[in-house]
């Protein structure tokens, strides 16, 4: 793969350090990051759910009551609010990335309210727990999580996507305050102030509403040098393993002006990195007829295409996730050929098989995928495509499976997360013949995650003696180590690049310019001189 340089992608206006005005700051969170030296050699590592994040198939962004609180502690509203006056809320923030971005939202809020947040059950006045729905495991997660919060504090308010199962929260746990479905924002600050009245922030002397103010980027529960962008709510297609449409609704985009302006802010506030989701990224705008708006005087359409090319000229890291693979993402692998915009796709393929993508009901199943790949290939050689796929999908044969192996030899994909098909309350799929025993599910996996570790080492050993730029995430001061991503790495699902003697002047959310010195299955070890 071609050199990355510190000038190639996007990084030629953003500064070399992050900022430290305290107006501009996002505030950061614990984050969870692979250890900077793995405990188990690589070649003794087994396939199993306890592996390092890019081996996972959901993009799981979880944030504790303690980590939610970590985000908050330096907000400057929050800070000023009377110790003894302001109420303290708990968050627990369960699933995606886009439930992520749904609790930063709520706390903002609550925080501009002049709520706090608390940092453990005890002494929160009310816990929010935001839940997932998505498969059998994470609402089952999502239950323990309520259960929890419900034994150790006791005043607790659920929102996000398991809520549309309200009667099934309240049988299990009648105790809740109040059950609020997905992106149901309104309702959730509602219900808290029934219970929790926001403090009067007239008694509090201190107060100064002219200088205790929630920047225009919001509360993150990201570092403050990446943040997640949500560009619409909801989708249109009827996967039948999927039940995100009867949870989030049909797509709803969010006019461009409104997307260019958040995203302006958090660059203004120091990011260095936005990672673009939602449902199905590049159907954006479709609802909208992508009706023209005007952002900083210049008129623009909310589509897809049209906002990647807006994103890019704001000069840093814009990384898409969620991206089925239409024909017209052709034009946007163009911009990613031109170093507009970080050369990495993320898109659920979910399988190869064309019987079972038909049994799925997955959008442009008829495509050949394999050649859009090649010309992708051919438009952006440093293009890096992440997926995640289903195995044991009802009716799923030998056959279908071989397919889907013999299709990952040929894409070479460089990062791949799976999970066996599980059942999920109102998914279609459930009553579809032939479900595959869970042993077989199992012997699949592993079959596939063999495969793709295989893919993986050879393609991250083409790197090797190679100069590649990376954005450090975290340091390990103890070692000496800056753990780091370069573009082919998103946060918390892929893999990361190892710094070794690195000097203190190297800080979190800075670039650098490394030399990979070796690498293991999924993580690349590399130099650096100032």
């Amino acid at each position: 793969m071609p050199n990355i340089s510190t000038e190639s992608i996007n990084t030629t206006t953003a500064p070399s350090q992050p900022s430290s005005t305290p107006s501009a700051s996002i505030q950061n969170t614990v984050t969870l990051f692979n250890p900077a030296k793995p405990t188990v050699p690589s070649e003794q590592r087994s396939i199993d759910s306890s592996e390092p994040y890019h081996h996972k198939a959901n993009h799981n962004q979880n944030r504790s009551i303690s980590q939610s609180s970590d985000a908050t502690s330096g907000a400057l509203l929050t800070e000023n609010a009377p110790v003894n006056a302001a109420p303290k809320i708990g968050f627990v923030s369960l699933g995606c990335p886009k439930a992520l971005v749904d609790s930063e939202r709520i706390i903002t809020e609550l925080s501009r309210d002049g709520y706090q947040v608390a940092s453990d059950y005890e002494g929160a006045d009310l816990v929010v727990v935001n839940t997932c729905g998505f498969i059998e495991s994470a609402v089952q997660e999502s239950l323990d999580a309520i259960g929890e919060a419900i034994s150790k504090n006791g005043k607790v308010i659920v929102t996000g996507c398991l809520g549309k199962e309200a009667d099934k929260i309240r049988a299990m746990h009648p105790a809740v305050l109040a059950v609020t479905g997905a992106h149901a924002y309104d309702e959730v600050i509602r219900a808290v102030s029934l219970h929790v009245p926001k403090p009067d922030r007239s008694l509090d002397a201190s107060y100064d509403p002219k200088i205790d103010l929630i920047n225009e980027a919001g509360i993150k529960l990201t570092p403050s040098h990446y943040a997640y962008l949500k560009i619409s709510e909801g989708c249109n297609h009827r996967c039948t393993f999927c039940i995100i449409p009867s949870l989030r609704g049909d797509l709803v985009s969010r006019p461009i002006d409104s997307v260019m302006n958040e995203a302006l802010a958090l660059k203004n506030a120091g990011v260095k990195e936005l990672l673009i989701i939602s449902q199905d990224t590049s159907a954006y705008g479709l609802d909208l007829k992508y009706k023209t708006s005007f952002w900083n005087g210049m008129p623009l359409k909310s589509k897809f295409y049209d906002l990647c090319q807006a994103l890019n000229d704001l000069g840093i890291w814009v990384r898409l996730h969620y991206v089925y693979p239409y024909p017209h993402v052709d034009k946007v692998v163009e911009l990613m050929g031109e170093k507009k915009l970080l050369p990495y796709l993320d898109i659920p393929f979910q399988h190869a098989s064309h019987s079972i993508l038909k049994a799925m009901k997955r959008p442009a199943h008829s495509e050949n995928t394999l050649a859009r790949i090649h010309a992708w290939r051919e438009i952006c050689p440093d293009i890096v495509i992440r997926s995640t796929f289903v195995v044991g999908f009802p009716g799923e044969t030998e056959e279908d499976f071989q397919c889907l192996l013999d299709w990952l030899v040929e894409a070479r994909l460089d990062r791949v997360g799976a999970f066996t098909y599980s059942e999920v309350e109102g998914a279609v799929a459930n009553d579809l013949p032939n479900h595959v025993p869970e042993d077989v599910k199992q012997e699949r996996y592993e079959r596939l995650m063999t495969l793709q570790q295989d893919i993986s080492a050879q393609k991250l050993q083409e790197k090797i003696g190679k100069n590649l730029m990376v954005l450090v995430d975290e340091i390990d001061s103890e070692e000496g180590v800056a753990i780091c991503r370069s573009y082919a790495d998103a946060p918390e699902i892929d893999g990361h690049v190892y710094v070794d003697d690195i000097t203190d002047a190297v800080k979190v959310g800075q670039f650098l310019t490394v030399t990979i010195d070796d690498a293991s299955e999924y993580d690349l070890f590399a130099s650096y001189k100032a």
